[in-house]
């Protein structure tokens, strides 16, 4: 097979259990202790040395085990120190490579995110943070070839993480407030969705004296049986919003199967995701680190630009893509300029503070950081962001390109709508854009603006619409479609009935 099929972005992903029809299994055992193979052999290019020690997670999916069991042996067989930490995060993982007693020099987290159960992958890491698309590159490119490290046999222990992750996680809420257990009075209830993340209660919020009954979907299992594990999906975040209405509980926390994202409902019962969840965070920072740099992904809304601006902060939109968002803001500190926060839309977050990680159990931390500050000061999570502007409409088109070759057929869309925007009354091409084409436009033709852009990976041109007035978005639809239509290789028809 195609190795470099199985390469998403900066992770791997694949089919590896039957049962969706169309979809065959391609994450099979062979496949598996090469990519294993591929990944010991980069370590050890990479690291310059023989004797390599790396750890091994899993979330929650069915086939974790198995993979679980074929890398490590096969890691083992390349001359591999492996520690098998079973169930875990995937920022836990990363911080394997970094907490002092355990520094591994590299790190295998076994996770598809939020994908349907039958499929799974794997994400890496050194101490430097997740793997760049050239090192998959050259990981699978060493899978598909025959060779190896010329290692002796390594040796496979079991060990365990999460306790001293977690209590990183906990010691740092009681740092911040000066008290053991900050939490106490507090009802604070998790949404799981039967991913990794169920240790959250046990291991850190019940120690800091959180009530947390009324908590659901903790146990793992990974046929996901109660809704999909992701803080964007609907049915998800209507679960957390029931338990948190429920119980009256100060705060709900959801995260998605592998924890390096996360969302919340706030104790009004307002989901606190994608451009809320950024606004209270940068809040926050803007706080500790006044002038500081919050890099979003393109899709973010024009309220909370302003919203960023009124509070002494620069906005800075770029590409969609955690690690573009992350990579962006690395890049603004090297230069000297100070960018606290990476933040997409979907919930991924990482913290200068925090080895530029997404971690949506980090994020969490930093919410009840603030909670509890609150409670002494006299001020609530929702406080905080009442000042944000939304838009009063929001809506999402993708639009599939009916071509194998779609990537020349979407820039050529893209490269004429910029053309079409450019003279066309009461649209404005957005200044500092780095993806796709997004537009302004003025009360008279919809009150809000689009974005249009090329997916990463997939035949796809996704469009996004808000609008600052009822009935604004289906106005500036209306008008984009009028556009659109000469374009026969693009699949907009929900587009088109949106306008009708």
């Amino acid at each position: 097979m195609d190795y470099k099929k199985l390469q998403n972005g900066s992770d791997i992903r694949g089919v590896a259990l039957e049962g969706i029809e169309g979809q065959s299994v391609n994450l099979t055992e062979d496949v598996c202790r090469d990519i294993g193979r591929g990944f010991a052999v980069w370590l050890k290019n990479k690291k310059g040395k023989d004797n390599l020690r790396v750890a091994v997670g899993r979330d929650s999916r069915l086939s974790g085990e198995n993979l679980c069991a074929w890398i490590c042996d096969s890691m083992v067989k390349q001359g591999i120190n492996v520690t098998n930490f079973g169930m875990a995060s995937t920022p836990a993982m990363f911080m394997s490579t970094v907490t002092e007693g355990y520094v591994f020099d590299g790190s295998v987290m076994i996770t598809a995110s939020h994908l349907p159960f039958n499929r799974n992958g794997f994400k890496f890491f050194t101490e430097n943070g997740g793997l760049e698309k050239e090192d998959i590159k050259q990981i699978l490119a060493v899978a598909e070839s025959n060779e190896q490290t010329g290692l002796e046999t390594g040796k496979l222990v079991d060990g365990e993480f999460m306790d001293v992750y977690s209590k990183i996680l906990a010691d740092k809420i009681r740092v911040a407030t000066g008290e053991d257990k900050p939490l106490a009075g507090f009802k604070i209830v998790v949404d799981a969705g039967n991913g990794a993340g169920g240790f959250y209660v046990d291991k850190v919020l019940k120690p800091l004296g959180a009530d947390t009954q009324g908590s659901r979907y903790l146990d793992p299992d990974g046929s996901f049986p109660n809704h999909i594990p992701n803080p964007e999906d609907k049915e998800a975040m209507k679960s957390i919003t029931e338990a948190v209405n429920q119980t009256k509980a100060d705060l709900g926390i959801i995260f998605d199967t592998d924890v390096d994202r996360a969302g919340a409902v706030l104790s009004d019962g307002s989901e606190l995701n994608r451009n809320r969840i950024i606004a209270m965070l940068a809040t926050i920072l803007l706080r500790e680190h006044p002038g500081t740099t919050i890099v979003t992904d393109s899709i973010t809304s024009t309220g909370l630009a302003e919203f960023i601006k009124e509070k002494g902060g620069v906005h800075h939109r770029f590409k969609r893509g955690y690690r573009n968002v992350i990579n962006e803001s690395i890049r603004l500190n090297n230069l000297g300029q100070d960018s606290q926060l990476a933040i997409e839309t979907s919930g991924h977050g990482a913290f200068k503070e925090n080895y530029f990680l997404d971690d949506g159990a980090y994020i969490v931390t930093k919410l009840l950081i603030e909670l509890a500050r609150g409670k002494k000061q006299g001020y609530t999570l929702e406080s905080l962001i009442s000042t944000l502007s939304e838009p009063k409409e929001s809506v999402e088109f993708r639009m599939n390109i009916l071509l194998d070759e779609f990537k020349p057929y979407g820039q050529k869309v893209i490269e004429d709508l910029t053309a079409y925007a450019n003279g066309k009354d009461g649209w404005s091409l957005a200044p500092d854009n780095f993806e796709g084409v997004r537009v302004n436009l003025d009360a008279n033709h919809g009150n809000g603006w689009f974005l249009l852009r090329l997916s990463l990976h997939d035949p796809l041109l996704p469009l996004n619409i808000e609008s600052n007035e009822f009935g604004g978005a289906k106005k500036i639809a209306t008008e984009l479609a009028e556009f659109i239509k000469s374009y026969d290789k693009l699949d907009a028809q929900k587009l088109f009935d949106f306008t009708k």
